[in-house]
């Protein structure tokens, strides 16, 4: 069963992979799009953490929920708005590619060991980013532009979120409640994002605010689909094993993106795929 629930949860990233690229090309408000993912979220999160027991140590989980939370909301918007330019293949790919610097991050703060299979996987995820470099000069200056270098940021913002989950976790913090002040992160920052950088957007119309809340609600459901899929693959399976699978999801995302957006599957972007499982396989190696 552990197989099916990290094929259940790979499918789940990959369609809100897909939502995201979908909400990202009507140009509309990210930010209070992130506020209804946000409450679905939350509304789910809230309910094992009021089953549960409280937190033995409220300062940690308040410190950890707070900066992971920054993290994750950050990752999220600027991925959003890297994909207004940027194929959802392309995103995707370089998005699941935070095992690298989580893996290096890990070295650095957590003392944790890199082997040298894992190195190798360092070494195929950047050929695989390189890979997506186009050899046409025009399309040179237009991939490699801000949502390119946005991209790469939403991934190491990704990567700050499940190292600061990590340390977090080593220090007291509580699991439950941390996702509890992640997902109010959501919903206020984005609120916050939307009013910010996004005024020039508003005022809505009424089809606006119907895409908003069913896109997001729709998201809200997908990232609760993941969440409970990766919990229930990492109980029943070795994580060894379960979590590269999950992690496969940008290959789906590539293929789907390529039929329902008619993006080129083009020789390097085929190559970055066929590398970036390399590097996800091999950075999921611990011995």
């Amino acid at each position: 069963m552990a197989i099916f629930w990290a094929f259940a949860c790979m499918f789940f990233a990959a369609c809100n992979d897909l939502l995201f690229k979908f909400f990202a090309g009507k140009n509309r408000g990210n930010g209070f799009f992130v506020s209804v993912v946000g409450v679905v979220w939350l509304v789910v999160a809230l309910i094992p953490a009021l089953l549960g027991q409280a937190p033995a140590d409220w300062r940690a989980t308040i410190i950890w929920g707070c900066i992971s939370g920054f993290f994750s909301l950050a990752g999220n918007i600027m991925m959003l708005d890297a994909m207004r330019s940027l194929d959802v293949g392309v995103c995707s790919t370089i998005y699941r590619l935070n095992l690298v610097p989580v893996t290096v991050g890990a070295a650095l703060i957590l003392n944790e060991n890199i082997t040298p299979i894992q190195y190798a996987g360092i070494a195929a995820a950047c050929l695989a980013i390189l890979a997506f470099i186009p050899r046409n000069q025009s399309e040179v200056k237009r991939k490699l532009g801000w949502a390119f270098i946005v991209m790469i940021i939403a991934s190491l913002l990704r990567s700050g979120m499940g190292l600061s989950y990590r340390y977090g976790f080593l220090h007291g913090a509580s699991e439950k409640y941390v996702v509890v002040i992640n997902s109010l992160f959501w919903i206020f920052g984005g609120v916050l994002y939307a009013f910010w950088r996004e005024r020039h957007l508003m005022p809505y119309n009424k089809q606006d605010w119907k895409n908003l809340f069913f896109l997001g609600g729709l998201s809200g459901a997908l990232v609760t689909g993941i969440v409970i899929t990766m919990a229930l693959m990492l109980k029943l399976g070795n994580a060894s094993v379960v979590l590269p699978i999950a992690q496969m999801s940008f290959l789906v995302t590539g293929a789907l993106g390529i039929w329902l957006f008619k993006e080129r599957l083009t020789v390097s972007k085929a190559m970055a795929f066929i590398l970036g499982v390399a590097a996800v396989l091999l950075l999921s190696i611990k011995f």
